[in-house]
């Protein structure tokens, strides 16, 4: 799947002929050498990132989906974050939309070389609208198309977080922003998809609900309807350095998610009398 696309600056976009749309904003991994030389150890290793999403994802080709990917670092930008750096989640620990810290909380950069608000918003423009830009562009064209879009969200991160919840995660994590994201027959279709999952937990709006693609695209009344997939990372790859992609722990989960997106498919033809 990735690099099948057009690349436009640090947004690559492949255009696809069905409702669906993979959004794809944490798996890159460059970062400008005016960025990386402040970065110490710890940020040069950019271990936050949403590990091989593409990989994993690669049997949605079959469906022929419109994939928008971020090819910079989250480090660099977080495209999936309110641009006015407001936290989606008060009083619980995040990252900001330029990060300073892991999710650890391990600071990213050596000291006092931050990027202040100018810097920000510099990077605003260069990275984080054309992301926008390009998925709400797509969004668009395929509700022109098909009267509906469903825009699914590939997202993973380690199992095992402290600093942003307890215990261990489960392994598919739905955000549907409390059910307002999209149309309660597809946010069901989701769910039924995972639950008969063997030995693979889930759960709906938990520590997850959906970041700011979910929550500021999904809108059911404009016929556009959002899902957010956070996948804990044991489910197909070393959740620690070098993060190798395992495929056979990956082809259980693969199936479980090709199963997912072929039933919110399958929902989407359903509520808009579309044949599947």
């Amino acid at each position: 799947m990735s690099g099948t696309g057009t690349r436009i600056g640090p947004v690559s976009v492949t255009q696809g002929g069905s409702p669906l749309i993979l959004s794809i904003p944490h798996a890159g991994t460059d970062i400008p050498p005016e960025v990386a030389s402040r970065l110490n150890e710890t940020g040069q290793a950019i271990s936050d990132t949403d590990w091989w999403m593409p990989r994993l994802y690669d049997f949605a080709d079959d469906l022929d989906p419109t994939i928008v990917e971020a090819r910079q670092s989250r480090y660099v930008i977080d495209v999936n974050r309110d641009p006015s750096g407001a936290s989606l989640y008060p009083g619980q620990a995040t990252t900001e939309l330029c990060p300073s810290t892991t999710f650890d909380g391990e600071p990213l950069y050596k000291r006092g070389l931050e990027p202040g608000e100018m810097e920000i918003g510099l990077r605003r423009d260069r990275t984080y609208w054309p992301y926008h830009t390009a998925l709400r562009e797509q969004i668009d064209r395929v509700r022109d198309i098909h009267g509906y879009a469903l825009l699914y969200e590939c997202h993973s991160i380690r199992s095992v977080v402290p600093r942003l919840f307890p215990g261990t995660l489960p392994v598919f994590n739905i955000g549907t922003n409390g059910g307002t994201s999209c149309a309660p027959d597809i946010e069901a279709a989701v769910v039924e998809a995972v639950a008969t999952a063997k030995d693979m937990d889930h759960v709906v709006n938990g520590r997850f609900k959906g970041g700011w693609i979910t929550r500021h695209y999904g809108e059911p009344i404009s016929h556009v309807h959002a899902v957010q997939m956070e996948l804990a990372q044991r489910a197909y790859m070393l959740e620690s350095p070098p993060w190798t992609y395992d495929a056979e722990k990956a082809a259980p989960t693969r199936r479980v998610l090709r199963r997912v997106l072929e039933a919110m498919m399958e929902a989407g033809a359903r509520t808009y009398g579309e044949s599947p």
